[in-house]
């Protein structure tokens, strides 16, 4: 018996062809780079990186590690970048201000899922929608709205609201699929309205005006808001789903009294802003501070016991983002020392695809893209490399910042990454193939609302440049 191991064919004997790919795929990857080094015949830099970088992710590595595994093997082999500016690139990529509003924003959130806000939010909705058909997932999806426009994180808003209208919704006979489908879609809203963290990362990675990444994501989010509950009511007609009993003008009012110290929210955030008493990232502490107001003090949802728990969950979330960031920073300091934006800017440029033909490239990218990693990285990633071409096109880097959201807003919502999917299986209990199918009508419209945003600018630039955000 040889004791050196089985051999590599015999390995692999026993797997079909298509595993047999898969499982050798990324050790091909890894190793071509290298081959080619050997040989004296390099592979470009910007293939290197992808080699690497894609050959370590399908091997199951996390991305942030990806990231930062990719930058020192390419520098240590293929580069006379010196080591010190690798080290010094770690503290100041996430040495900037503007990245104090991520953990602020993760921390107001959590404060108002744990609050009693949305169970608020949720009742002043179903007062004044909830008497249609499938009243109370279209109260579901206006209620996302609203928790949207003050929380910032999409996982955030699917906890807050699924968690209580999901069972509701059963319980008063609309199918568990049904609603879970609207609430997995819906729950995007988050990182599409107001606060954002996506649209703080993406400002980051291109110098472009949070304040204006915020009120931009309004008026696109209403009109996602109207097209998700159109969608909802016309399937509800049509199954004949049942609807609640039509409150009066009355009850409406109690209910938006008792919710509108959450949404007062809003006006401190874009009030502020606006004004000018207070930064974007000024805001995000703002925000922390009234929404642990909020639910200690006024609406008295959270004990105190409770409020370690949320501070380290917080905590928790902060580090794992800023992780991310860091080693995004360095991929985007390689990229930019090889001059691989620019020179993508050039290659667009030379092949003449127009406007029209770049942003449905940059969206083709960004929903594969969707496929392998969850939004923060790929915005890291992508954003350096799209906005120099966009800016020799003549986009505007708002409009690109809303239209990256979207496509990561459709990146949530389906497998095999999708958070927003495995969030609300999680609450619903239904297995993520069955969930996939039930996401499926919100989910193409969704898609039609990328196109919209995509080829409509004015949707996303009215708001900023009447505000004086923006030119």
């Amino acid at each position: 018996m040889s004791i050196a191991g089985p051999s590599t064919a015999r390995l692999f004997s026993g797997m079909s062809p298509t595993l047999s790919f898969f499982a050798v795929l990324p050790i091909a990857l890894i190793v071509i780079p290298f081959l080619a080094l050997a040989i004296g015949h390099p592979l470009p830099s910007w293939l290197t990186l992808f080699c690497l970088l894609v050959g370590l992710m399908l091997f199951g590595t996390p991305i942030s590690i990806a990231l930062g595994l990719t930058v020192l093997t390419f520098v240590f082999t293929m580069t006379h970048v010196p080591i010190e500016s690798i080290a010094l690139k770690l503290f100041t990529g996430i040495e900037r201000f503007e990245i104090m509003a991520i953990p602020f924003f993760i921390l107001a959130g959590n404060f108002l899922t744990h609050g009693g806000v949305a169970r608020r939010m949720i009742n002043f909705a179903a007062s004044m929608v909830g008497h249609w058909h499938g009243g109370l997932a279209l109260a579901g999806i206006v209620a996302c709205a609203m928790f949207a426009l003050v929380c910032g994180s999409s996982v955030a808003t699917v906890v807050a609201i699924g968690s209580i209208v999901l069972p509701e919704m059963v319980r008063r006979g609309i199918p568990m699929e049904f609603g879970a489908g609207v609430i997995t879609v819906a729950g995007s809203l988050g990182i599409l309205m107001l606060p954002s963290i996506p649209k703080v990362i993406y400002a980051i990675a291109t110098n472009t005006s949070i304040g204006a990444l915020f009120v931009a994501g309004l008026l696109p989010g209403i009109l996602l808001t109207t097209m998700l509950c159109t969608v909802t009511w016309y399937l509800a007609r049509k199954r004949n789903y049942p609807r609640l009993t039509r409150e009066n003008w009355l009850a409406r009012w109690r209910y938006f009294r008792d919710s509108v110290w959450g949404l007062m929210l809003v006006v401190i955030i874009i009030g502020g802003i606006y004004s000018g008493i207070f930064t974007a990232t000024e805001a995000a502490a703002m925000a922390a501070v009234y929404s642990f107001f909020v639910s200690v003090f006024v609406y008295k949802a959270l004990p105190w016991r409770d409020i370690p728990k949320v501070l380290l969950s917080s905590a928790n979330m902060s580090a794992m983002l800023l992780y991310i960031v860091t080693n995004a920073a360095l991929f985007s300091f390689i990229l930019t020392d090889e001059n691989i934006p620019h020179a993508l800017a050039d290659w667009i440029l030379a092949k003449d695809l127009g406007w029209v033909g770049f942003l449905l490239l940059a969206n083709l990218l960004l929903l594969v893209a969707g496929n392998f990693m969850e939004p923060s990285s790929i915005i890291l990633i992508m954003a350096p490399i799209l906005y120099p071409a966009a800016i020799a096109l003549g986009i505007n880097p708002v409009h690109l910042g809303i239209l990256i959201d979207v496509n990561m807003e459709v990146g949530l919502c389906h497998p095999p990454v999708g958070l927003n999917l495995y969030v609300a299986s999680g609450i619903s209990r239904l297995g993520i193939t069955q969930l996939t199918k039930a996401v499926i009508p919100w989910l193409v419209t969704m898609l039609v609302f990328l196109v919209i945003v995509t080829y409509w600018p004015w949707l996303s630039l009215v708001l900023p440049r009447a505000l004086g955000m923006m030119s």
